[in-house]
């Protein structure tokens, strides 16, 4: 079975995009951020390149965050968390589901990102608060973008770095039947 390091996904994304888009992808020890070039932000010293940092050291998180970096386009890159709104975890059922509705696309490519690098892909609902969360319902809303992009192709960015996962992970090209449901677990948190 592969082993994915943290490490490996930092050097592959950062040779892919670093000296292109003057980006990095960074191991974070706390909540998963992003900031822009030359911007201090909270305990965060500004640096001459755009940071994508993920949580932890893990990689699943490390997959998301460069989704949430692949959708957004260059005035979102421009500013912090790509300027948009998230409220952590204990979001209402209301907030809960527009919380879901702006993560289908990049959970689409983060699970197309998942395996064209053989990793196992969890949808995350990102909330542990007390109220009922239909993840399955999610997770078909993101299966039905993620046959949406198999079908109409992909961003550019977003298809090099498929391209460049599948060469560092040696994995084949990817079909629909990659994207089955079986075996598939919500996961709580990303």
């Amino acid at each position: 079975m592969q082993q994915h390091k943290y490490q490996d996904l930092i050097a592959v994304f950062n040779q892919t995009f670093g000296a292109d888009f003057n980006t990095r992808l960074e191991k974070g020890d706390n909540e998963p951020i992003y900031i822009p070039a030359n911007v201090n932000y909270e305990d965060y010293v500004s640096a001459e390149y755009h940071r994508v940092i993920f949580a932890h050291g893990f990689y699943a998180s490390g997959l998301h965050e460069i989704a949430h970096w692949l959708v957004a386009g260059k005035i979102r890159r421009d500013k912090v968390d790509f300027g948009y709104w998230y409220i952590a975890d204990g979001r209402n059922e209301k907030q809960q589901a527009a919380f879901e509705k702006v993560e289908i696309v990049p959970q689409a490519i983060e699970w197309i990102l998942a395996v064209a690098a053989g990793f196992n892909y969890r949808v995350s609902a990102d909330n542990l608060a007390d109220i009922t969360i239909d993840r399955l319902s999610f997770q078909h809303k993101i299966y039905d973008q993620v046959k949406i992009y198999l079908e109409n192709g992909l961003s550019c960015r977003t298809q090099h770095l498929v391209t460049v996962l599948q060469a560092f992970y040696q994995t084949k090209a990817i079909t629909l039947k990659d994207f089955e449901y079986r075996g598939m677990y919500a996961r709580d948190a990303v």
